[in-house]
């Protein structure tokens, strides 16, 4: 049973009251089911303040890397601030969002802090993909298992994306040809999306560029250049990483429907990815979830993008 962001704080401050409101807390639902908001609300619940993140009694991590991976460091600095006394003399809260993003270390290095937390403390986990997190994580918490307060609408793009990974399950022989021609789905819609994004920044620039002449003589142009340069790119990566996620959504609806949770990312492929959850072991789909992680992860490094792609698709998609 998944609860909505509402109820899940509703039951959470009645026990906060009752004096008992457990250490550790994972927070997991889908996107949009509000689990950032609900661990902020907990925050101030327990330190009778406002401030929220801004308390200076409330602390965070989350993925910050290229990679997008938590790494030790940070769940180190974590532990250390939790270990110091509390400036107001209220609860310590630490917040770790994306909590499945920890690396191996990180995750091995936190337990201890799972399993003595230090006094006055409350710890709260957020992740959409709780399957990843290892065993001895998720048995050291309170799992508050929240619904999609609203569906989100998907943009022709991820349908097209989506249609075109649905269209690879329904072939009978799934080799090579077939995962290549998805390849060519997905950077196609990379490259229409960077062609738009091009298109729209280079007219504003322009734009600029006929209003400005007449009033200045510096090097303005060369600046506003630069500007629109670093826009392209900021704009494409971010489409690509919303399609990225689509796929990882994919495998994660699979998951989900393994072990019989609700709160499906993408209900109008439920039918498909129930079918894969059927024929497919956890294993298998969470090898395949892995390749496309590591796709993201390798999009921050110094890798081809093609190459990448190529790489983790044949992994994903193959048979």
């Amino acid at each position: 049973m998944s609860f909505s962001a509402e109820t899940a704080f509703e039951l959470l401050s009645r026990a906060y009251a009752q004096e008992r409101l457990a250490h550790a807390y994972l927070l997991a639902g889908p996107r949009g089911s509000g689990k950032r908001q609900l661990a902020v609300n907990l925050a101030r619940l327990v330190t009778e303040s406002d401030a929220g993140l801004d308390h200076p009694d409330v602390h965070t991590a989350e993925p910050e890397s290229k990679s997008r991976r938590l790494r030790i460091e940070q769940t180190r600095a974590l532990e250390k601030e939790l270990q110091m006394r509390s400036l107001m003399g209220k609860r310590k809260v630490a917040i770790i969002f994306e909590a499945d993003r920890m690396t191996a270390e990180a995750a091995n290095g936190f337990l201890k802090t799972l399993e003595e937390p230090p006094n006055h403390s409350l710890l709260l986990l957020t992740s959409d993909q709780p399957e990843s997190l290892p065993e001895t994580i998720l048995s050291r918490c309170i799992t508050v298992p929240l619904s999609r307060d609203g569906v989100e609408e998907l943009t022709g793009p991820q349908r097209e994306l989506l249609d075109g990974v649905a269209a690879v399950f329904r072939e009978r022989e799934r080799g090579i040809p077939v995962v290549y021609r998805l390849v060519r789905i997905f950077s196609g819609l990379l490259q229409q999306a960077r062609d738009r994004i091009t298109e729209v920044n280079e007219a504003e620039l322009k734009g600029e560029e006929s209003h400005y002449r007449q009033t200045t003589e510096s090097d303005w142009l060369d600046d506003r250049e630069e500007h629109y340069k670093a826009l392209t790119e900021s704009h494409y990566v971010r489409e690509r990483s919303l399609l990225s996620e689509t796929l990882v959504a994919w495998w994660a609806d699979v998951l989900r429907q393994q072990q019989g949770a609700g709160g499906l990312d993408l209900l109008d492929y439920a039918e498909q990815t129930g079918h894969l959850a059927r024929t497919l072991s956890p294993h298998e789909a969470l090898k395949r979830l892995a390749a496309l992680e590591a796709m993201r992860e390798n999009f921050g490094r110094n890798i081809k993008e093609d190459l990448a792609i190529e790489t983790a698709f044949l992994r994903a998609f193959a048979e």
